[in-house]
This record gives C-alpha cells, structure tokens and sequence, in this order.
C-alpha cells in the first residue's frame, strides 16, 4: 500500500516522510469514493442551464436541505447563483449518455442539453428530469467559498420520487448501476 501521509492537528509525529498530497494523488484517492450521480439545473431570468454532479449530500431533513458543490470558475455557476433556484435530479442506472451531455462531454452546451432526457417542473421552475429517482427541487439559501469551489446550499421546496430501481453512480472514473 503507498501511503501519503498529512501531518494534522492531532500533533502525532508520523516519521521523516510525512507530505502533503498532490492534487493528482488526491484525485486519485477520491476516485475511489463512489458518489451517486445528479444532473443539477437551473431556469430563470438568467437562463436555463445544468451540470453533472456527484458532489451533493443532504444537510438537515428540519427543514429538508442539500448542498452541492460547484467549481468557482464554471460557466453555469453566476446563472445558478442569478436565479435563486436548482433542481438536484438523481440520475436512473441507464442514464449514462445524458450524464455526459451535462457534463460536457459530447459538445453539447448551455439549454442545448435539455434535448436529451425528459423535462417538467416542479415548484421553482428549474427543470426536474422525468425519470429521476429522485428530483429536490430548491431555493438557493446559501452559498459558502471554499478552495476552488462553491458550496450551494439550497432549501428544498418540492421533492418527486420517481420509480425505484438501479442508481447511476461514479466510481473508478467510471459509471455503474448500483
């Protein structure tokens, strides 16, 4: 096992080869963390956009909230961060094509991804996808720097449960139907 070691508060002395990670070793570590896969969009007077994430958790079920994560320097972020509302949209198993169209894969940018899948709305009017297993539907309520990212922290103001079955997930660099 190659081990990285990251000197921290506890103040233990590890040895004489205590480092810091590189980005690239912890890439590589997180790409071993499996995350559910969301499409996370956004409509409003600034445009209707969305992107492909796996960094999204719940916060607090009183009253229900969930946060994701977003690059600082993304595009889609000021037009999220405008409209004030986001759908957070828990992609089906078999949804890997439409994964990649929101996560810019195939070339296909801006409200030109909304081609692909099947899209309604629930209370905000951000787009929520037909056959997510699950669809929160938000209100922006916060948004916190941190690192390279921004922390969006959003209220859930209406929740469709689609059908249940298999969930896509990333993990490995790769899809999987879990």
């Amino acid at each position: 096992m190659h081990r990285v070691f990251i000197d921290d508060a506890f103040g233990d002395a590890h040895d004489d080869h205590v480092a810091t990670p590189s980005e690239q070793v912890f890439r590589e570590a997180m790409s071993r963390v499996p995350g559910a896969v969301h499409v996370i969009t956004t409509a409003g007077a600034a445009g209707r956009m969305g992107f492909t994430a796996t960094s999204v958790t719940a916060v607090s079920d009183g009253p229900p909230t969930l946060l994701v994560c977003l690059n600082r320097a993304s595009q889609i972020l000021p037009v999220l961060e405008a409209n004030g509302v986001f759908c957070v949209n828990l992609l089906p198993g078999n949804e890997e094509a439409l994964a990649d169209v929101f996560a810019g894969r195939t070339g296909v940018f801006g409200a030109d991804r909304f081609r692909t899948g099947g899209w309604t709305t629930l209370d905000t009017g951000a787009p929520a996808l037909v056959t997510a297993r699950a669809a929160m539907d938000c209100r922006l309520v916060e948004a916190i720097d941190a690192a390279t990212h921004r922390i969006l922290i959003g209220e859930v103001r209406a929740l469709a449960m689609g059908a249940e079955g298999d969930s896509l997930v990333y993990k490995g660099r790769r899809y999987h139907a879990l």
